[in-house]
């Protein structure tokens, strides 16, 4: 792979510079040291990097890191288009959190695995030269640009993001798969960010949150009477998406005429809207997710094989959170420090015992209630140590009923077991419970599900 991009390493230890620089030069055409942010600035003027490796302290003995958000601040407000990648220390993780919500880009924690921080080094610099090629870099949301996928320690999630970082660059359709929980939207924007079609938001669509009676609208779009309620016409999801990305939510619950209308658009590239003989030319990558199995769905005669073929030409299946023990105490830690400053609370740490009853949990709801539970901890927590009694952990499910359940109880057991059984197709749910899709959502709502 050719040598690409300048890096500026900032630290005042010059073993760390030396070590670092050496690692760098494989894969940068320029690096540059520098033990002193004094010069900080006008070494920037000198040799315009496109990314900075910032360290947090740079004085013995005092970690407080306000160096560091002082000179990010600097760089930012002078050069707004250079990436910062931050250097900390394991005492400064909170701070790092805060300094990326004030613009770094990411952070390598010391002592650093070598490919951890030549991957985020070369993700900063994909990412300032995307936003070179695009000026409507600036016109992203504020979501896609905030929302950042949590990799985690495991090998299985090192894996995954080593294919997402060899297909982002592509316009290759992905389809992710996984429970729900596991971050399968966020998974997809940090996709996009990282695509040459970042200049523009990823625009989402839920497809298990849609009326049948709306599908067509809300992916090709209408015009002004074309049927009932339509007082007015309306762009559809394909359209808006042009020149971005279209993530589509539970793929698996579009129904078959759809499916032969979206195949016929992604193939074609262009659509035609309800009540129009006009067509309109689309250019999106498409990113799909799914928490059934659609080769099963396939085999059962729900989903056509030639469109799972067309949306899978990448497939990436993120693991439940209990298949990957090593990563939950390294997630928790970083949602204490994330909900540590979002309450402006002190230092948290997570006791031993603790951390010991987060790794035995069943985990149902994968990363989103490992993130709900400590964000719960933290607000309860009045010491600076969560222990095990400040973690609200639920037992898990069973599937046989007690005598004492009422009949909301049943009901409510009965939607979820059709739900495992069904794989997670909603359609198939709602025609084994002999109730409309509509009702099936309304219940999922209220029950939680």
């Amino acid at each position: 792979m050719a040598k690409a991009g300048k890096l500026l390493i900032v630290d005042d230890n010059r073993n760390i510079l030396s070590a670092v620089k050496l690692l760098a030069g494989s894969v940068f055409e320029e690096v540059y040291t520098l033990s002193s942010p004094n010069t900080l600035i006008t070494t920037i003027q000198n040799h315009s990097p496109n990314v900075v490796l910032l360290d947090m302290n740079f004085y013995a003995g005092i970690n407080t890191g306000n160096e560091g958000l002082f000179w990010l601040k600097e760089i930012l407000a002078k050069y707004p288009d250079i990436k910062v990648v931050l250097f900390t220390a394991y005492a400064d993780i909170e701070l790092a959190v805060k300094a990326m919500k004030e613009g770094a880009f990411d952070f390598v924690v010391k002592p650093w695995d070598n490919d951890k921080l030549l991957s985020t080094l070369q993700s900063a610099w994909r990412a300032t030269k995307q936003r070179g090629r695009n000026v409507m870099v600036k016109q992203s949301s504020a979501s896609d640009s905030t929302i950042r996928m949590l990799w985690g320690e495991s090998a299985e999630m090192k894996h995954i993001r080593n294919v997402v970082e060899r297909v982002a660059l592509t316009d290759a359709n992905i389809l992710i798969t996984g429970e729900n929980g596991t971050g399968k939207e966020v998974l997809a924007r940090e996709i996009h960010s990282m695509s040459a079609r970042c200049g523009k938001a990823m625009v989402s669509i839920d497809m298990g949150a849609i009326p049948e009676s709306l599908f067509e609208s809300e992916l090709f779009g209408h015009t002004k009477g074309a049927f009932t309620d339509a007082v007015s016409g309306r762009d559809g999801k394909m359209k808006v998406a042009t020149g971005s990305t279209l993530f589509m939510d539970e793929i698996g619950n579009m129904p078959l005429q759809m499916q032969s209308k979206m195949l016929s658009a992604l193939q074609n590239r262009i659509i035609t809207p309800l009540g129009s003989n006009e067509t309109i030319p689309i250019d999106i990558r498409l990113i799909s997710a799914t928490n059934s199995d659609l080769h099963q769905a396939v085999e059962n005669g729900l989903f056509r094989r030639d469109l799972l073929y067309r949306i899978n030409t990448i497939h990436i299946h993120i693991p439940p959170l209990r298949n990957r023990r090593d990563d939950i105490v390294p997630l928790a830690t970083l949602f204490i420090s994330q909900y540590a400053v979002k309450y402006n609370k002190e230092k948290i740490v997570l006791s031993d015992s603790a951390a010991e009853k987060l790794k035995a949990h069943a985990w149902e709801g994968n990363v989103r209630e490992l993130q709900n539970t400590i964000e719960k901890a933290v607000i309860m927590c009045d010491s600076n140590t969560i222990e095990p009694f400040n973690l609200e952990l639920h037992a898990t499910r069973q599937s046989f009923y007690t005598e004492a359940q009422t009949l909301e109880e049943m009901e409510r057991q009965t939607i979820s077991n059709a739900i495992v059984q069904c794989g997670g197709n909603l359609s198939m749910v709602a025609q084994q419970l002999g109730i409309t899709r509509q009702t099936l959502y309304n219940k999922i709502k209220r029950y939680g599900l």
